[in-house]
């Protein structure tokens, strides 16, 4: 239903002298002016976008998201709701709605006294009420516990009640901060379906803070990666996995976590590049070939990063050699533990073409990867070499 525009925005908390000196445990900016928690944010969210920011606990994304909400002040920048300024507007005169991590329920109310009860303050008439929530409670399946009150339902239901709640209102954005956190893991895969149907019945914005990184790809348009109060990539969930911009989105996104070695990038006598990992020599693809030209990087020491799902075991060719540490078997995929010189790798193999049982802790194996599934940052920038 509306745009949201954040323009260099920031927010400073003031702190004593003392922790001043001693710094903070998220290794936020620390100036004169206090604790920078969030440092020239930007970004550009365009109507009925599903956006989702992500980051490790402590990175600054709830407090941007309150920061849109109108509950915390922003110290800096200019925030725009449907191309309005709204830094100094009130939350309730804002036309957004937030969805919480702890439902935030009245326990006294049934649910549907729960879902009336922003209605009823904007003194809107019975039966539109009636409608609304009616609505709302068919689209989120809870239409029989109207009359329930919150302690008689389960986690999903009523975290399915703080989401109703929100979309009676019909808001131009709604603002959801680690809504599954607090629900198991089979019930957060529910609610994760749930609230990605949610989005195709309702005409909305969505802004969605979480420190999952399965949430972010799957729910969002376009994630927003952030680390101690600074963006470190926006892009789709596809760009961000294909291409990070840094050592930390690369390591932040994926699951298993990207491997890294320490190498070394070096030009051959033709005017290729090639990456060696201790002596073995892998030669990047064409594509990657060109983009480094282009952006004529020099021979240095890099950290490559590999995929686990894009090594695989092999004997011949360009192979690294280590032992076997540990084997997962994870369903359809076995997750092999290799331990080499430079630290461990992890190997993902279909189980239907590997035999588990078929290793053993400390038996010898080689594995090698494509030139195409390698990932080279600079080993003193951490930035991506491709641009």
């Amino acid at each position: 239903m509306s745009s949201v525009s954040l323009r260099h925005i920031e927010k400073v908390y003031p702190t004593s002298g003392s922790r001043k000196k001693k710094g903070n445990k998220h290794n936020l900016k620390v100036t004169d002016e206090g604790v920078v928690a969030v440092e020239d944010f930007n970004l550009e969210i365009a109507d009925r976008e599903f956006i989702v920011l992500v980051g490790p606990s402590g990175c600054g994304k709830s407090t941007t998201l309150r920061m849109i909400a109108g509950l915390e002040d922003i110290t800096r920048g200019e925030l725009y709701i449907d191309n309005k300024l709204v830094n100094d507007v009130e939350p309730k005169d804002r036309d957004i709605a937030m969805v919480f991590q702890n439902y935030a329920l009245y326990p006294h109310m049934t649910v549907r006294g729960n879902m009336e009860f922003p209605l009823k303050l904007r003194k809107m008439p019975q039966d539109e009420i009636d409608k609304r929530v009616e609505n709302a409670a068919a689209m989120l399946d809870i239409t029989e516990y109207l009359d329930r009150k919150p302690k008689a339902l389960s986690g999903g239901q009523r975290q399915r009640v703080a989401i109703g709640r929100a979309i009676v209102r019909e808001p131009k954005v709604l603002l959801m901060d680690e809504p599954l956190s607090n629900l198991d893991a089979k019930l957060r895969n529910q609610m994760r379906a749930e609230i990605i149907k949610l989005r195709q019945r309702i005409d909305t914005t969505f802004v969605y803070v979480t420190h999952d990184q399965t949430e972010a790809m799957t729910l969002g348009d376009r994630i927003v990666i952030m680390k101690d109060g600074v963006v470190q990539q926006v892009g789709t969930p596809q760009e961000v996995f294909d291409h990070p911009r840094n050592l930390f989105v690369a390591g932040f996104i994926g699951v298993p976590q990207m491997n890294y070695y320490d190498a070394d990038l070096e030009v051959a006598s033709d005017g290729s590049y090639v990456v060696d990992v201790d002596g073995t020599k892998f030669v990047p693809s064409e594509a990657k070939q060109q983009a480094l030209r282009a952006a004529k990087v020099a021979p240095q020491p890099i950290i490559l990063g590999v995929r686990p799902e894009n090594i695989s075991l092999a004997t011949t060719g360009s192979v690294i050699g280590g032992k076997v540490e540990v084997t997962e078997m994870m369903g359809a995929d076995v997750h092999v533990h290799v331990s080499t010189p430079g630290g461990e790798t992890i190997v993902i193999e279909r189980s239907a073409l590997h035999d588990a049982n078929a290793l053993s802790i400390g038996d010898a194996v080689s594995f090698t990867f494509d030139g195409a599934a390698m990932h080279l940052f600079s080993k003193e920038s951490e930035l991506n070499l491709e641009p």
